[in-house]
C-alpha cells in the first residue's frame, strides 16, 4: 500500500494537535525528489539517539518543548521555534514535554550526493 502525500497545490494542516497529539504518529507529509516534509510526533521523555540527515535540514517546533544537542551544544526548542543543520551534522533530541516538530529535509540528487 502507498503511503499518501500531499500534491502541488494541496493545503496541510500544520497546527498544533493539541488533545490529539497523545495518539498521534509520524508522519511524512510531502516528498519529491527535492524535499521531504514531515511531522515528527514525540512523547515526552522520547529520545532520538544522535543521528545525522543526508542533507540540509531545518527542523521547527509547533507545540511542546524539545532539547535538541547539535555541535554547537544542546538548546531548547520551544513552539514557534526553528533550526537549522547543515548536511550530515550529527545531532539527538529528547522531548521535554509532548512535542510535535516540522520537519524539512531538502534532498539531493544521487549526482549530488
Amino acid at each position: 500500500m502507498a503511503i499518501e502525500h500531499a500534491q502541488a497545490g494541496e493545503v496541510i494542516d500544520i497546527r498544533p494537535l493539541a488533545d490529539k497529539l497523545p495518539e498521534s504518529k509520524t508522519r511524512t507529509l510531502l516528498k519529491t525528489e527535492h524535499v521531504e516534509v514531515l511531522r515528527l510526533v514525540l512523547p515526552a521523555g522520547k529520545i532520538i539517539a544522535e543521528h545525522k540527515a543526508p542533507s540540509d535540514i531545518t527542523v521547527q517546533c509547533l507545540e511542546g518543548e524539545v532539547k535538541f544537542t547539535s555541535p554547537i551544544g544542546t538548546k531548547s526548542l520551544h513552539a514557534g521555534e526553528m533550526l537549522f543543520l547543515n548536511a550530515a551534522e550529527r545531532h539527538a533530541l529528547e522531548a521535554v514535554s509532548d512535542a510535535s516538530l516540522l520537519v524539512t529535509i531538502l534532498l539531493r540528487k544521487k549526482a549530488e550526493q
